[in-house]
């Protein structure tokens, strides 16, 4: 018993530095490009002539803005109220919260390069599929006129050099992380010491059909930062728990979640928010499973 806490408390310290290093430095280069791109330019890399440059730019701006899943709405209400078009700001949407700098890097530790960079191309293209699609079916007409007033802007206008607004908006996001960060670690610990391999392996092995799924649907409900879900794959995965299961849990979890559908609800009409929440499980389910086909 002694020697199982002490090793998971150094499962805990040694994760936890690491983490909170390569989370700060990805966030200062984040906000440095994000210092040198103006407000006014966002619109216009959305607005193409070319509708398919238009959704690949806005899966491409998600993933350069390090937003958690209800950080992303505001975001959308004002680009959506800007006369940005609809199916790249759905793709903005989707991609944010899955598939940004910090997550990928943070990925990066849990399944390696191959791992990430499969990642990385299925939930992209998988943005950029949804925004095309809901924007083909129609479901601009489910958006409500909501207008923004204000809120959280991609670039930011504190005085100073663009070093130390990159440092601001890097140590301001980082901050309130620290708690997500260290409470996803010591589960990662928990799990990492005291929960018995062949328990883990026996629900949501790699050998077991349902696994993947299941890890969407119980991804999809809670609110779980990526940020808090990436110290706990570790766990599961060293554990035993299958790398597509442990993919499909992560999407669920900071692709969508309770209060996010929430903040939605009152900017999308029903129809939309379903939407929304299937997508957000279909690309969980896809994604593990691919990956697994892909990374074996």
């Amino acid at each position: 018993m002694t020697n199982t806490l002490i090793e998971a408390s150094r499962w805990f310290l040694f994760l936890s530095v690491e983490l909170m290093a390569l989370f700060l430095g990805v966030s200062f280069l984040v906000g440095l490009l994000q210092a040198w791109i103006p407000d006014e330019k966002v619109s216009a890399f959305l607005n193409r002539k070319n509708p398919v440059i238009g959704y690949v730019m806005g899966a491409a701006l998600g993933a350069a803005t390090p937003f958690c899943s209800c950080s992303t709405v505001p975001i959308v209400a004002g680009l959506l109220s800007s006369g940005a078009p609809f199916g790249p700001v759905m793709s903005f949407l989707i991609a944010s919260p899955i598939l940004n700098p910090v997550i990928l890097s943070l990925l990066f530790i849990v399944v390696g390069f191959q791992g990430t960079l499969v990642y990385a191309v299925i939930t992209f293209l998988a943005s950029i599929v949804v925004g095309a699609l809901w924007a083909r079916l129609g479901l601009k007409a489910d958006v409500k006129r909501v207008r923004v007033r204000g809120g959280k802007s991609l670039s930011h206008s504190s005085k100073g050099s663009i070093w130390q607004q990159a440092w601001e908006q890097a140590w301001s996001f980082f901050t309130p992380m620290i708690p997500y960060l260290l409470l996803g670690t010591a589960i990662g610990a928990f799990i990492y010491g005291f929960v018995p391999s062949d328990w883990i392996v026996a629900i949501a092995g790699p050998q077991q059909p349902f696994a993947i799924p299941v890890a969407a649907v119980i991804g999809v409900p809670i609110y779980v930062r990526a940020e808090t879900m990436i110290p706990i794959a570790q766990a599961l995965l060293t554990k035993g728990m299958g790398t597509g299961a442990v993919i499909a849990l992560i999407i669920g979890g900071a692709g969508a979640s309770i209060p996010e559908v929430s903040l939605l609800a009152g900017l999308f009409r029903p129809r939309l928010v379903v939407a929304f929440v299937i997508s957000i499980f279909i690309i969980a389910t896809a994604s593990g499973v691919i990956f697994d086909l892909t990374t074996v």
